[in-house]
């Protein structure tokens, strides 16, 4: 995979941080360093742990699923994306919370990362995925959008968290559509 294509995959991944990140923006009065700092780790930290997680898990079943490696990839990523997008067009608002206290922070951590550990399953079926720069890609990404989502929401409200969470997915989905189309040698790139 290259480098770009991870970025890609990295952007679609911190998506749903960056929503969450928005509306904790929107019910914050006053943004310190330490919100951004909160944000940035929890959500960059879970978003690099799930991929590696889900690689080892991969991993250990490689031998079992190496022939159908392609599908699997591409259900994933079809299954993620297909969900972002059809979250970023239901319209519903999340609820607005200002906490940022240990509880609230790691299930808002886990839940936008879970994803994250379905890609994690895919790079280890990929033969050309350097899983370390991936990992370091997804949670650095995800850190910096999730600390311009927090200042995003603070200053101009949830305008933007549909159209991140459409445009996430549908990365996701296109990046999974040419994993397919690739090792079905339907297209070579």
């Amino acid at each position: 995979m290259t480098f770009i294509e991870l970025f890609l995959i990295a952007v679609g991944l911190s998506m749903d941080a960056f929503a969450v990140s928005v509306c904790k923006g929107l019910s914050t009065y006053k943004l310190k360093i330490r919100h951004y700092l909160c944000v940035g780790l929890w959500f960059g930290g879970f978003q690099a742990l799930m991929p590696t997680v889900g690689w080892l898990l991969g991993s250990a079943f490689e031998k079992y699923i190496t022939a159908v490696d392609h599908w699997i990839a591409f259900g994933l990523l079809l299954l993620i994306g297909g969900n972002m997008i059809r979250e970023g067009l239901s319209g519903e608002e999340e609820k607005s919370d200002d906490s940022f206290a240990f509880k609230a922070m790691l299930l808002l951590a886990v839940a936008t990362s879970i994803d994250a550990l379905a890609v994690g399953i895919s790079f280890a079926v990929l033969p050309d995925v350097n899983t370390g720069l991936a990992v370091a890609l997804i949670g650095a990404t995800t850190f910096v959008l999730s600390a311009v989502g927090l200042k995003i929401g603070n200053v101009f409200g949830a305008r933007f968290k549909n159209k991140a969470e459409i445009a996430g997915g549908v990365i996701l989905v296109l990046i999974g559509l040419k994993i397919l189309l690739e090792h079905l040698g339907i297209i070579g790139f």
